[in-house]
Parts: C-alpha cells; sequence; structure tokens
C-alpha cells in the first residue's frame, strides 16, 4: 500500500494505492491523523484502489476520533468494485447513508460529511 498526501491550505487529497483492507486500514487512518488541524476538505481518490473490502467503508463511514477536527470527507475516483460495495452496504444497512457520500460532490465524485 503507498499512500499520497498532498496538502493546499484547507484541503488535503489522500490517494491510496493497492488495497483497502483491514490490514491497509491503520496507515490509511494514521494518514487521517496526521492532518494538520486546519484541514477541513478531505478528499479520498480511489483512483489507484484496486480493492476494498468492509475496511473501505470503515475508512469512510466512522466517526472521527473524539476531538478530531470536523471535516467534509469527499471520495473520488471509485472503480466498479468499491462502488458496488458501497451499494451493497448501503442496501443492507439504510444507517450507511451511501447517498450522503453521492450528495454535492464535483462530477465524478462522491462526497460527504464525516463528523465527531
Amino acid at each position: 500500500m503507498d499512500i499520497t498526501t498532498t496538502i493546499d491550505g484547507t484541503r488535503a487529497r489522500i490517494s491510496p494505492r493497492g488495497v483497502i483492507d483491514y490490514d491497509t486500514l491503520p496507515p490509511l487512518r494514521a494518514a487521517t491523523a496526521a492532518l494538520p488541524a486546519g484541514v477541513t476538505d478531505l478528499l479520498w481518490d480511489m483512483g489507484e484502489a484496486t480493492f476494498m473490502d468492509v475496511a473501505g467503508l470503515h475508512l469512510l463511514f466512522d466517526p472521527a476520533p473524539p476531538g478530531g477536527p470536523l471535516r467534509t470527507t469527499t471520495v473520488c475516483g471509485l472503480g466498479p468494485q468499491p462502488l458496488r460495495l458501497l451499494s451493497l452496504a448501503a442496501g443492507l444497512d439504510p444507517a450507511l447513508d451511501a447517498a450522503r457520500l453521492a450528495s454535492g460532490a464535483p462530477q465524478g465524485a462522491h462526497g460527504g460529511t464525516r463528523r465527531p
């Protein structure tokens, strides 16, 4: 798993390359935790994520740690398999608001807000 983080003012882009699973979840969470407190917009660029299991759902839907900053979280570049997983999860659990990830995002992206 390679992870690239780019910060531009209050915006950050995290681009994982490879498989997103429980083995790669800790470094992905660490990348988020390492962001400066002033980052208010987080974009997960999943264009190079070749596979995502339920760990990816935790990455996108779990609340921020207590005391962590509020961030608007958007997702772009979801391939067919991660997108299918997201759709299946939303169909099984209406509490996973997948529409939230899709609302208001730029074309080709899926976005939403994560709160602590």
